[in-house]
């Protein structure tokens, strides 16, 4: 499968995010970026983000990627235990969650 056309379209709506909020004080245009992909972005999009962002994907403004600390990383979708959709419904912007998944180890997705 083919993510050209999204990633493309992934790059260019967090550049978007990312060039509103430098018209903000600097001090609040990381965690700015980060809430509103929080808040907007739904996990499918936040996967992809983050793996273009893991591969080293180039393109994205210096802001997006100085937000990535504060943006949740969604679950992988085999990890879909009880309890882990309460993390995407937690309240966006709030609580540390930097690095959390980057602690875990990779697990491979199961093709069933």
């Amino acid at each position: 499968m083919s993510h050209d056309g999204t990633d493309e379209k992934l790059v260019r709506m967090a550049n978007q995010i990312a060039t509103f909020f430098l018209s903000q004080p600097e001090a609040v245009r990381a965690e700015g970026v980060a809430t509103h992909i929080n808040k907007f972005w739904e996990p499918r999009m936040r996967r992809r983000f983050f793996e273009m962002i893991d591969a080293g994907a180039e393109g994205f403004l210096p802001l997006v990627v100085n937000a990535v600390p504060q943006i949740r990383r969604p679950h992988a979708p085999a990890e879909t235990g009880a309890g882990l959709p309460v993390e995407e419904a937690s309240q966006p912007g709030k609580g540390v969650v930097a690095g959390q998944s980057l602690s875990e180890p990779s697990i491979p997705e199961n093709p069933a």
